[in-house]
């Protein structure tokens, strides 16, 4: 069995979809499926259900969980997992498992990112987590992390678009997509970059740089430069200058960003997911955020003291890619790997009922 095929939760396993055979059906809509993802920063659980259509792209939430684990904190200078940022990712996997144990799952995935790929210690870490837990993790390549993105957000696309230029700011990594737009088509991945820079690499790197000037354009102009290559071999600057491409962000930073745009007293997911904003208003957004300081950006509620030190290092990756592709809009998803895994493992058990009902 494929190590993506099942988790054990206790004595009982959960099977993969695609190891079922079982077809959704129409109505059948308490079938429940779960999406773990362990990133550099956060730890991730999401369940949910189908709902609409059988061949909707869409579902509503079941349960969810949400910790800051740090996980890959020292993970640059050291290259290995520390023993503290393990524990408090196991203490927080350990939460997932719970919640999942409370009610039965159709099927479940569950991912580890940047952190794990990149730590000479992450793949013990994750039998470890197995042992201890019950969880069996799957490191994914940054391709999948993008591939993943792009079905979260497929809903997201308007009619006038020909082109996606889609960027995930993670904790480790930053992941960027150039997606085909094909009509009724799913939408196709023609171009890919993963940035070994994330919020939580570039904090550490930088640390307060990032709160002065110098630092922090410094930092715009390194990323940029990054980016050049990319922008050469597909032609994107062009192609945003002839029009029908979405620039569209999913992260912590872009959603921080619609926050401070929208003056949301608290942040509110309905009021952010899928909002597009004038770009010159995030960046406007942006510049409101870097006047506001250590202390200022702690007591901001679209901030606060957990992701103080985390906001300024995505704002520079947000604002280097701004720099490269100057698009006039952008929009926001507050979606990402967990929604992608839910809608992949629901298209895959509704493939069997279709095609039974071709036979």
């Amino acid at each position: 069995m494929p190590d993506d095929a099942a988790i054990a939760l206790g004595h009982t396993k959960v099977p993969h979809p695609a190891q079922t055979g079982a077809g959704f059906v129409r109505g059948d809509h308490n079938a429940t499926y779960a999406a773990i993802d362990l990133g550099t920063n956060n730890c991730r659980l999401l369940m949910g259900a189908p709902c609409g259509r059988a061949d909707a792209q869409g579902f509503r939430v079941v349960d969810s969980f949400s910790r800051i684990v740090r996980l890959g904190e020292g993970l640059a200078a050291t290259g290995r997992l520390s023993d503290i940022a393990m524990d408090r990712a196991l203490h927080a996997l350990r939460g997932c498992a719970e919640k999942l144990a409370r009610r039965p799952v159709r099927g479940v995935q569950a991912v580890a990112t940047e952190a794990c790929r990149r730590a000479t210690n992450g793949p013990e870490f994750l039998h470890r987590v197995e042992r201890e837990t019950g969880l069996r993790l799957r490191i994914i390549a940054a391709r999948e992390e993008a591939e993943l993105a792009m079905e979260s957000c497929g809903p997201l696309l308007g009619d006038a678009d020909r082109r996606v230029l889609l960027f995930d700011i993670g904790g480790g990594s930053t992941e960027i997509a150039w997606i085909r737009v094909r009509g009724a088509e799913p939408p196709e991945m023609i171009g890919y970059m993963s940035l070994p820079m994330g919020v939580v690499t570039l904090a550490e790197r930088f640390g307060a740089q990032c709160f002065t000037e110098v630092g922090f354009s410094a930092l715009v102009a390194d990323i940029a430069g990054r980016l050049a290559g990319f922008d050469a071999v597909h032609s994107i600057g062009r192609e945003i200058q002839a029009g029908g491409v979405r620039l569209m962000g999913t992260s912590g930073t872009v959603t921080t960003l619609a926050g401070v745009v929208l003056a949301l007293p608290r942040y509110r997911r309905p009021l952010v997911d899928g909002q597009t904003l004038d770009c010159h208003a995030a960046d406007a957004a942006l510049g409101d955020l870097f006047a506001l300081g250590r202390a200022g950006l702690a007591a901001h509620p679209c901030v606060g003291p957990d992701r103080v030190d985390f906001v300024l290092p995505g704002c520079a990756v947000y604002a280097a890619i701004r720099r490269v592709w100057p698009a006039p809009r952008l929009t926001v998803a507050d979606r990402g790997l967990r929604e992608g895994m839910l809608l992949r493992m629901m298209r895959a058990d509704r493939a069997p009922r279709r095609r039974h009902l071709r036979a």
